[in-house]
């Protein structure tokens, strides 16, 4: 039986990893393997790219990547460091499908200036520029923690972990899951909390006035609130719980608050 080892190389060499790992993803069942599997429709992803995540069958996040549409292949566009795990659940899943799955030596390159030819516009938003594909690094020096911040987009690892629910990402935000696809993995408990429930926590931004750091508990009259995450000046994003995060709240020596365009 096949098995995925190709992070194993790099994950001895962890000082030398790119921050973004390409997999390829072949053959005659690569887009029906996809799409029974995966948040959004692949067949979008044909001539183009999407964002997209592979999620438990409880709902919860695993990975989260871009897939682009070749002629003969689907590449996938993951954190290195979840791009073991990624490979390791689709060859789980892999059974009898003609799918042949392996890791690329393609380097992801991402900006905001002039977008190079045969890249893509970031499908999570416009403020996020472009991703190419290539030998080399191509990438700008844009602060992407500030655009992050600012749209309230989050981050594998960051605000992205194996207990979030991504509607309570703001996946629906961002274009990651399409509710007219039809059937993936976790695709009941997501769809249940898109109909039948208001959400009562999530991912917001909010301003904060005085020092605190990523990790820091936030909390309000004495109750705990939630988790500041990533912090760009004087914004930040934060894990809520949204009957609580409506006035002033505490994180380290800083003082938040909800702001409405978040």
């Amino acid at each position: 039986m096949q098995t995925y080892t190709g992070c194993n190389s790099l994950n001895q060499k962890a000082k030398m990893m790119p921050e973004r790992t390409v997999i390829a993803i072949s053959g005659d069942d690569r887009t029906s393997f996809l799409q029974g599997l995966v948040t959004n429709d692949v067949e979008k992803a044909r001539d183009g790219i999407i964002y997209t995540a592979l999620l438990t069958p409880q709902g919860k996040f695993i990975a989260d990547f871009f897939v682009i549409g070749e002629p003969d292949r689907f590449l996938i566009d993951v954190a290195t460091s979840h791009a073991q795990l990624l490979g390791q659940r689709l060859m789980m899943y892999r059974l009898r499908a003609a799918v042949t799955i392996e890791q690329t030596d393609l380097v992801v390159s991402r900006g905001t200036g002039e977008a190079p030819d045969g890249s893509f516009p970031d499908p999570r938003h416009s403020a996020l520029g472009w991703r190419a594909y290539g030998p080399t690094d191509i990438s700008d020096q844009t602060d992407w923690d500030a655009i992050r911040v600012a749209h309230v987009i989050p981050k594998t690892g960051v605000e992205l972990n194996d207990d979030t629910y991504v509607l309570e990402a703001g996946f629906e935000a961002i274009n990651g899951v399409d509710f007219k696809k039809g059937c993936f993995v976790g695709q009941e408990i997501v769809a249940r909390m898109k109909h039948k429930t208001v959400l009562k926590k999530g991912l917001a931004k909010v301003a904060l006035n005085g020092h605190a750091i990523p990790g820091d508990p936030i909390t309000a009259n004495g109750k705990p609130v939630g988790t500041l995450h990533t912090v760009s000046g004087n914004t930040a994003l934060a894990f809520l719980r949204f009957d609580r995060a409506t006035g002033e709240m505490q994180a380290g020596d800083a003082t938040l608050t909800r702001l409405d365009d978040a």
